[in-house]
């Protein structure tokens, strides 16, 4: 299964996406606390049925540092009806495709099928919302098999290991700063107890929404999910997400780390950023097109256009920001310098570029042309079902309203150039970044 759909954008300048709208949402709650929302959709037969779980990574117990994860992977044992590993060949037998994901704000749970299959999927979901059945075998294997994720995806790439370096100094305090997957310490040491204990805890009807998007009528929907999930018991232990939060930042932190199996060396820079927050999202649009302004493209962005063709310093240069979060994210900076560019002159060029972005202001005619891409992007994303019930899911399991989804897209054609730089100049403030070298074991300045 796939983890963290944020670490997945550390590396990369991320393009600006918009969410699309669907032509019709209906929003339900069930008694046992379940929020349905179904996004109405009949351009093709198939439908995409989805459960979002409000817990995630950064909800854990300390020193049980990725038990979301674990327990995403052993959602896929047997129930007390189902086999181990029944619920996807059951789902791959009826033509359809599923998977599951762990961010540090949620866990989520997704399947694509024929129209007709949605009852199945949903008579297997919640079957597995309370009736999980793991062996201690299961638990060993499973174990081991998040290790070995661990191994091939984190501890074999040493651009894996310096982001999770990066972000552990970035969150002093606060849960970011520990991987989703896990420390592998503490991975070593989770078990059945601990496993049951946050599944018991956290997953029920009233901690989770249902998204089902496709060929479908809301109504439908609703008498689907009031069979299927309504008889499901909610949790009472449930409380509020109270997470420890970040002290002030007051001082730049820098790291520099080396590795004989770097290829390239890179510099990397990520500021504390503020995040979307329920009827408060203009700042996190600003934020989102500066991202897309200063590095989004490899050609044509201020940062590409300054380091990599009119006075080349980088073979890559990039910004990305991604504000779908419950607390505090960060705005990142990426470069990679030319072979015959130190490290220092590398850093300075990017210092300067950056100081001259925000004297230049913002490229009039780039701005509009990223505004009109927006708007194009918004009516492409209409077309991919599984697409709208993961934006609307992810974007509802960190506390954001339906009102708050569906004004996005105008937040975000609303910004203005002033609106940019003024996130630009507040963003920017090296009291609140980590600024980390990434080298080959031979680079100057690294040691051995």
């Amino acid at each position: 299964m796939r983890y963290g759909l944020a670490a997945a954008l550390v590396a990369l300048a991320s393009p600006v996406v918009t969410p699309a709208q669907a032509a019709d949402v209906s929003h339900y709650t069930l008694d046992n606390g379940m929020e349905v929302v179904v996004l109405e959709d009949h351009r093709a037969p198939v439908v995409a049925h989805t459960v979002w779980y409000k817990i995630g990574a950064a909800d854990e117990p300390a020193g049980k540092s990725g038990i979301a994860h674990f327990l995403e992977h052993l959602m896929f044992k047997g129930t007390d009806d189902l086999d181990s590993g029944e619920l996807s060949e059951t789902v791959t037998r009826n033509g359809g495709s599923d998977n599951a994901f762990t961010s540090w704000d949620y866990t989520a749970y997704y399947q694509r099928v024929a129209a007709d299959r949605l009852p199945l999927m949903m008579e297997m979901e919640a079957d597995r919302m309370r009736d999980l059945e793991m062996t201690e075998d299961d638990v060993k294997t499973e174990r081991q098999v998040i290790l070995e994720e661990r191994n091939q995806r984190v501890d074999n790439d040493p651009g894996a290991l310096f982001r999770e370096q990066t972000r552990a100094a970035q969150y002093l305090n606060h849960p970011y700063g520990v991987p989703i997957i896990g420390w592998r310490q503490e991975m070593e040491q989770l078990s059945r107890d601990d496993a049951f204990n946050f599944y018991n805890r956290y997953y029920a009807p009233n901690n989770a929404i249902l998204v089902v998007a496709g060929d479908v009528d809301p109504e439908e929907v609703l008498d689907l999910a009031k069979t299927y999930y309504g008889p499901v018991a909610p949790s009472p232990d449930l409380t509020p997400r109270l997470r420890p939060q970040e002290p002030p930042q007051l001082a730049e932190r820098r790291m520099t780390m080396s590795d004989p199996r770097v290829a390239q060396p890179s510099i990397s820079r990520t500021y504390l950023a503020p995040e979307r927050d329920p009827g408060d999202q203009e700042k996190a649009a600003a934020l989102q097109i500066l991202a897309e302004l200063l590095g989004g493209n490899s050609t044509t962005s201020y940062l590409a256009r300054n380091l990599s063709f009119t006075d080349p310093k980088a073979i890559y240069v990039g910004a990305y920001y991604d504000g779908t979060s419950i607390d505090d994210a960060t705005f990142g900076l990426i470069m990679v310098p030319s072979p015959d560019v130190s490290m220092e002159e590398a850093e300075t060029a990017l210092d300067a570029t950056l100081a001259q972005f925000l004297k230049d202001g913002v490229d009039l005619a780039e701005f509009e042309r990223l505004q009109t891409q927006l708007r194009a992007s918004r009516i492409y994303a209409e077309d991919n079902i599984e697409g709208l019930a993961r934006q609307y899911g992810q974007e509802l399991a960190i506390g954001l309203s339906l009102d708050d989804i569906e004004a996005w897209p105008d937040i975000l054609q609303a910004v203005t150039p002033d609106d940019v730089m003024a996130a630009a100049h507040e963003v920017f403030d090296r009291r609140h970044a980590v600024t980390g070298w990434l080298m080959p074991a031979t680079s100057e300045g690294a040691e051995g």
